[in-house]
């Protein structure tokens, strides 16, 4: 591709920048360092997501470098901006978690305005983690220009005292200091084991919510074959961040749009792949928010569905031994795909200019332990199940792949609780007791911006009660919990669900392979609480996350409030 390329008239950016109109906007870019050389090429927006206080995103300045680089090589001109950023894990277990879900509409509404504004002829998004890579998918499926994804990758492994190192094992190795500890030694203890678990740059270790969300970018077609398992740390990780600079010019001259890639078949795709890996939950969230975007819809039932029909073929952390990184040395993305291909749709067209079908065409497993075969899984269902019942009418989800086979059928006495920090309190002090199943509400979206109940979740992994206690919430979890905890109660609390309505003592039901989440008690006594029931006061009455509280969709259709 000449490195000369100049606009046609059909980018966007020359209806803006052309003729005498477009000269006096060009004067602002050309305060800016720009050089009329640069302005009429075709403009291609670098949406980077950089911060230093985000380990996955720390190291996103360099990525930018590589695909400016690649845009530049390839005859076009890149135009940096950012979106803000938040690390989940540092959100977690306080006020600031009520505010991650919300800031992936945020995300993608920041991205919208820069884009009308700017009218770019195509973006290359760059980001790593949980809420900022749908928060760029929705924008991208919103203004369907066309668009790569590349991600930061994965980070590695730590390593305590000869002992492997993920997220997951980290944070239950914490929480048990907590619980069995006097608090000095504990205090100690978890200072050590911090200098360890996280040891560099890049989204956390395991098949958690931001990689998963990654992987998925390859399965949709949005990013590049085989990149985004490739660690941060790795080399290759620039070379692809160059190659999807260079490739977004060959896109936009053959006018591949978002639209033409994120078809309903390449979305069945994206939830199959997920069911393979045992992916996050969140998912359930976030690919219909994306899908909306295109006038797709994306209910729960397809999920399970899905669910049903594909088996899983990785135990990837918090299921299994393995990191990403492990994923990546077995073949990757294209390897999981190629396993999966007389299940998934191959004709689907991906920012390759190709289908899926010719990107995989030589992919290879490379570890069978790692990526099993479809004749011989880890389980014959994949890795989210939808259940339903009289506390879920519309639905919650699991994610059954982290949940241990005798647990998969689990009956017990509620004990309630109307806010994470309460829950948190009763687990640590050993309130808890083997046979219960702890009920936390007013966490949906509309409660308290949806908040991830990670810290309650490890704590009972830590105290070893994950294997005699379930948990149930209208909140949501991280990628890292494992164990019998069912999430996205709908309709939630706030809303008046059946889950505001149980009590201490009640029988609770779930019974995953069949599907159910159960309230065991009559209809009638059912509507005699309802009549008495009363919404309780809002958390927060100003701000951003009262608006979003008002205006939050049900989790069911992606829990958006902007889109």
């Amino acid at each position: 591709m000449s490195v000369m390329l100049s606009m046609s008239l059909d980018h966007r950016s020359k209806k803006v920048y052309s003729g005498a109109e477009g000269h006096i906007r060009k004067a602002l870019l050309k305060a800016c360092g720009f050089v009329d050389e640069e302005l009429d090429r075709p403009l291609v927006a670098v949406v980077n997501s950089w911060t230093n206080i985000v380990p996955g995103h720390v190291h996103l300045d360099k990525i930018a470098e590589a695909v400016e680089a690649g845009i530049r090589m390839a005859g076009g001109t890149p135009l940096q901006f950012n979106t803000i950023a938040i690390c989940d894990g540092v959100a977690m277990g306080h006020k600031g978690m009520q505010y991650s879900l919300l800031s992936r509409d945020i995300i993608a509404a920041s991205i919208e305005i820069m884009n009308e504004v700017y009218q770019f002829d195509g973006m290359v998004l760059i980001g790593s983690c949980d809420k900022i890579v749908p928060g760029m998918l929705m924008a991208a499926a919103y203004l369907d220009i066309p668009t790569i994804f590349i991600n930061g990758g994965p980070m590695l492994p730590g390593c305590f005292k000869g002992q492997k190192l993920t997220a997951s094992k980290g944070l239950e190795m914490m929480f048990k200091a907590i619980m069995t500890s006097p608090p000095e030694e504990a205090e100690k203890i978890i200072k050590e084991i911090s200098d360890y678990t996280y040891p560099g740059p890049g989204s956390c270790q395991g098949m958690y919510t931001a990689n998963t969300m990654c992987c998925l970018c390859e399965a949709l077609g949005i990013a590049l074959p085989g990149s985004t398992t490739i660690p941060s740390v790795d080399a290759r990780k620039l070379k692809a961040a160059k190659r999807a600079g260079m490739q977004i010019m060959k896109i936009i001259e053959e006018d591949i749009k978002v639209s033409d890639i994120l078809t309903y078949e390449s979305f069945e795709n994206a939830i199959r792949v997920c069911m393979a890996l045992g992916g996050s939950s969140n998912i359930v969230l976030h690919l219909p928010a994306i899908s909306s975007q295109l006038g797709i819809n994306l209910p729960l039932e397809l999920f399970d569905k899905i669910s049903r029909e594909t088996p899983l073929l990785c135990k990837i952390d918090p299921a299994g031994p393995y990191t990403i990184k492990d994923l990546d040395e077995a073949g990757g993305i294209p390897a999981v795909l190629k396993e999966l291909e007389e299940k998934i749709y191959q004709n689907v067209l991906t920012v390759t200019g190709k289908t899926l079908g010719e990107n995989i065409r030589d992919a290879e497993v490379l570890n069978r332990e790692v990526i099993r075969p479809l004749n011989n899984p880890y389980h014959k269902e994949g890795g989210i199940a939808i259940l339903k019942g009289n506390l879920a009418p519309e639905g919650a989800i699991v994610k059954q792949s982290a949940v241990d086979p005798k647990m998969l059928r689990f009956e017990g006495k509620a004990k309630v609780f109307d806010s994470e920090e309460e829950s948190l309190k009763a687990i640590v002090s050993g309130e808890i007791e083997p046979g219960e199943i702890v009920v936390i509400r007013y966490e949906g979206p509309r409660g308290s911006g949806m908040r991830e109940m990670l810290w309650p979740t490890v704590a009972l992994t830590a105290s070893g009660l994950d294997k005699k206690v379930a948990l149930v919430t209208d909140g949501r979890f991280s990628g890292v919990t494992r164990g019998p905890c069912i999430g996205h109660v709908s309709p939630e609390a706030m809303m008046g669900g059946p889950i505001a309505l149980v009590k201490d003592d009640d029988i609770i039901l779930i019974d995953i392979p069949d599907r159910i989440l159960k309230l065991k008690i009559t209809e009638e006594e059912l509507k005699e609480r309802k009549k008495k029931w009363e919404p309780p006061k809002p958390r927060v009455e100003r701000g951003i996350l009262n608006i979003y509280s008002k205006m939050a969709g049900p989790t069911s259709r992606g829990a958006s409030f902007l889109y």
